[in-house]
């Protein structure tokens, strides 16, 4: 492990890497608006936001969002492009200042820097864009989350041992992160967030453009870690996958929760797909379709895209 006491330096140029690390929790010249809102702690919730906001600009991205997630389920937060989705991430992890509202994540209020410090000792994060180290090899990389979050040496080589194989990323030991596939870089992503045996992990899209096996291997592993009383939060666009893994799931729409339910109570007899088009106001463009593509070219009335 040669190169790896020079990357302590490194973790402060990977904003995404979330973990407990003596770092600010709030970006350089970011400073959150309290509106006075203060949640109480519930023992009972993994998540829970007040009226959580952030603008861009004049744009409001997340407008006054109320989760309530709680310990031990799955939970699926779903949304068009745009919706907010990775933006909600961002702050529920501490990455991410927001323009009002609170935050609570295990009991911890993450605009308090010291509480923040504490949950993030407690969760797991696999961001949007991975947050590896091209040029470190897997277990190197582990190796050094693993000493992030001050774990001993001989827990952080146990647990190496037992996730590469796992994972199948033993067989590529002595190749850097940058020679990885992409579904490769999404196992040691998910390895990297669950080193530390967090109580909470957050996922970003963990099921985007990984081919079928490696979506069964990750699967079959979040089943198992929801299985033994731990919370998941997911992002996805997947809903086939959301509907087989979650048990609770939120939409947000244009910054808006606008859904927050069992999935069994979402549903109600339909699927997953017909009620989040209906939520979410697509069910138009759903059903648009092309004239050349439905043999309606040519057809006088018929010369464009119709409904």
């Amino acid at each position: 492990m040669q190169r790896l006491p020079e990357l302590r330096l490194a973790l402060y140029a990977v904003p995404t890497l979330t973990v407990a690390c003596h770092c600010a929790n709030h970006p350089v010249g970011s400073k959150p608006k309290v509106s006075g809102v203060n949640i109480g702690a519930n023992v009972t919730l993994a998540i829970e936001t007040k009226q959580l906001t952030r603008f861009f600009g004049d744009f409001c991205a997340v407008d006054h969002v109320e989760l309530r997630v709680e310990r031990g389920t799955f939970y699926g937060f779903l949304g068009p492009n745009g919706a907010g989705k990775s933006t909600t991430i961002k702050m529920l992890t501490g990455l991410l200042a927001p323009s009002d509202g609170d935050i609570l994540v295990l009991g911890k209020r993450m605009l308090d820097p010291q509480q923040s410090l504490e949950a993030k000792s407690l969760i797991g994060v696999v961001p949007e864009d991975l947050a590896l180290f091209d040029n470190l090899t897997a277990r190197e990389h582990l190796t050094f989350i693993g000493r992030m979050y001050l774990l001993p040496k001989d827990t952080i080589r146990a647990r190496i041992d037992e996730l590469l194989p796992l994972l199948e990323l033993d067989t590529a030991e002595k190749k850097l992160t940058m020679e990885y596939s992409h579904g490769m870089k999404k196992k040691l992503a998910l390895a990297a967030a669950l080193l530390p045996n967090p109580q909470l992990l957050f996922l970003d899209e963990p099921f985007e453009g990984v081919d079928a096996i490696t979506s069964r291997v990750i699967r079959d592993m979040l089943s198992s870690y929801v299985a033994r009383g731990s919370t998941v939060f997911l992002t996805s666009h997947v809903l086939d996958i959301v509907e087989r893994l979650c048990t609770h799931v939120g939409i947000i729409a244009n910054g808006k929760l606008v859904e927050q339910a069992s999935l069994d109570e979402l549903r109600q007899g339909s699927s997953l797909e017909e009620r989040f088009l209906e939520k979410v106001g697509a069910d138009r463009e759903a059903t648009r379709k092309l004239s050349w593509l439905d043999g309606l070219e040519g057809v006088e009335g018929h010369d464009e895209v119709v409904p």
